[in-house]
């Protein structure tokens, strides 16, 4: 870090120490009512600094030198446009590997439920995760709603990336997360056993998860010149590569594979121990692929989503330290350009504004 930087981090810690998001004596700082509106809005935290009352999305954020991130995304109403099926996994794991392969991000876990889908992705930066989910949500959405007759939009909001910390302990916790998905709701009474498509499947079978990636423009070419053409004769076959996670980085692959399975196990005798106490059943992989995929659940589960996963509560307070100064160093280089200065510096790793319309 140069001289300036450190001095301008400096200065913006000073600038916030009127609110909450002062965290040099975190010890001394009291908790706000809610850490979500400390950083994105609702209230004013000091004369100097003001949240974000006028943003309609949080600013993309991702630590310098990359960061391993879990994405969430969810359909439009919660409808089942996600339903497993043959055709539906095999187009999923198609454009999943090809924006693996065009935008070189790695993923430690992935799973595609009925009306949402987790991603645990190691990336370098912002631009490379925006590149890659730009690319994974829109053919994803076109294929999704030319196979179920879906015409409205597929995906009720932007995907949501979430921060876990280098900590050991929160990269296994959320590994163990994503690897639970259909498994903690009873749906299915193993990972494993999910049918559509999902990493644990990947892990315990130890195979290559290879799809198909179906190229749309040359098909309408060929429609255009009135070819009459094979289903695949524009087709490729893309692989989806599985990574560790940067914790495991350095261990051999049948180590940090052998761990993963490890967490399956448990995922597996939780469950178990669950439905003995409950007495509930698993729905089961036919009823799954029996759902009409316009269909929704009568009561969808969400709850809010945090900023950060982290293991202790020290790094937590890191990582918002140093979003707050991202989210005020952003707001400064705003409020220039909104005066007029077009080299007004925005932080480094942000999506600065767009210039507004110059009218004749």
């Amino acid at each position: 870090m140069t001289s300036q930087s450190a001095s301008s981090r400096k200065g913006w810690r000073d600038h916030l120490s009127s609110g909450w998001l002062y965290f040099t004596n975190r010890e001394s700082s009291p908790k706000p009512p809610s850490q979500t509106q400390a950083v994105l809005g609702r209230r004013r935290f000091g004369g100097d600094f003001t949240s974000y009352l006028c943003m309609g999305r949080r600013l993309r954020y991702i630590p310098e030198g990359g960061a391993l991130v879990e994405v969430t995304c969810r359909t439009i109403h919660s409808r089942f446009l996600l339903r497993p099926s043959p055709e539906l996994n095999d187009i999923v794991v198609g454009v999943l590997g090809r924006a693996q392969r065009l935008y070189e991000v790695r993923c430690c876990a992935f799973s595609f439920l009925s009306n949402h889908f987790h991603l645990l992705l190691d990336v370098d930066n912002v631009r490379q995760l925006a590149r890659f989910m730009a690319y994974l949500n829109s053919n994803l959405a076109r294929e999704v709603g030319r196979l179920y007759g879906w015409e409205d939009k597929i995906w009720s909001r932007r995907y949501q990336a979430i921060i876990v910390s280098g900590e050991e302990g929160a990269q296994i916790a959320r590994l163990k997360y994503v690897l639970a998905n259909g498994c903690k709701e009873d749906l299915v009474a193993r990972p494993q056993d999910w049918p559509g498509v999902h990493a644990a499947r990947v892990l315990v079978a130890g195979e290559a998860l290879t799809g198909t990636w179906f190229d749309r423009t040359q098909e309408y070419a060929a429609r255009r010149r009135g070819e009459d053409f094979d289903r695949l004769k524009y087709a490729t076959t893309e692989t989806l590569h599985l990574s560790p996670l940067p914790c495991w980085k350095d261990l051999p692959a049948e180590a940090w594979k052998g761990r993963t399975l490890n967490l399956i196990d448990e995922i597996e005798e939780e469950a178990a121990v669950r439905r003995s106490r409950t007495g509930s059943q698993p729905l089961g992989a036919a009823a799954i692929r029996g759902q009409h995929p316009h269909d929704r659940p009568k009561r969808p589960k969400k709850s809010p989503a945090p900023l950060f996963h982290a293991w202790s509560s020290k790094v937590r307070h890191e990582l918002w330290e140093a979003y707050a100064w991202f989210v005020a160093a952003f707001r400064d280089a705003s409020e220039k350009l909104r005066a007029g200065d077009r080299n007004a510096a925005f932080p480094l790793g942000s999506f600065p504004p767009a210039l507004p319309f110059v009218g004749g």
